[in-house]
């Protein structure tokens, strides 16, 4: 795999641009299947937390993320208090909105009732796709869609479920990001290199 300071004749999709830490994540994670609950969690709090915000924005809180929110561990973040809450509302190290930030323990919360029901996240979540992505073959950025009809389906039944921050366009940001689809464009190095 091309190391994000090589050469930038490597062909890339054109929305990771030059920043190391935006080339970084579309080398190294960006669309690659992700099954392991806690890091479809992280996923999810961090697509919802990215709303109204450009996401290089929220790649750089990342770390701050981790650290707020014990790791992402599941179990740990349903049992947050309104007191820690509060108190992560004076970190600048991730978005100080407090709708974001209580939203992230009630989908929590919201995960642990969903593996008691289906064993896992992961295996909820992948129904939708069959547990397999779905590979596009778009030659241009300007033909990958903001939102889709599974990804409004996936969204109306999390909400049933009681997630928040989980609006199509968030769900569709989600499942490029842990691979449920591969939207990098058909030129990109890494569009025939995920999921294998």
């Amino acid at each position: 795999m091309p190391h994000p300071s090589d050469s930038n004749q490597i062909p890339r999709c054109s929305w990771c641009g030059t920043d190391p830490v935006y080339v970084a994540y579309h080398d190294e994670v960006w669309g690659v299947p992700v099954k392991d609950d806690r890091t479809l969690f992280e996923f999810l709090t961090l697509e919802g937390a990215q709303a109204g915000l450009s996401w290089i924005t929220i790649l750089r809180k990342r770390d701050g993320y981790l650290n707020a929110f014990h790791n992402f561990d599941i179990e740990r973040v349903s049992r947050m208090t309104e007191a820690e809450c509060l108190q992560l509302m004076q970190d600048p190290a991730i978005v100080r909105n407090r709708l974001k930030i209580f939203s992230t323990v009630s989908n929590a919360t919201a995960v642990l009732e969903v593996q008691k029901e289906h064993g896992s996240f992961s295996d909820f979540i992948w129904s939708y796709t069959h547990h397999v992505p779905l590979v596009n073959s778009f030659s241009s950025m300007r033909q990958i869609p903001a939102k889709t009809e599974l990804a409004e389906t996936i969204s109306k039944d999390l909400k049933k479920k009681g997630f928040r921050f989980v609006g199509p366009t968030i769900i569709y940001a989600f499942m490029q990001a842990v691979g449920m689809v591969n939207d990098h464009v058909t030129d990109c190095f890494r569009y025939s290199e995920v999921g294998n």
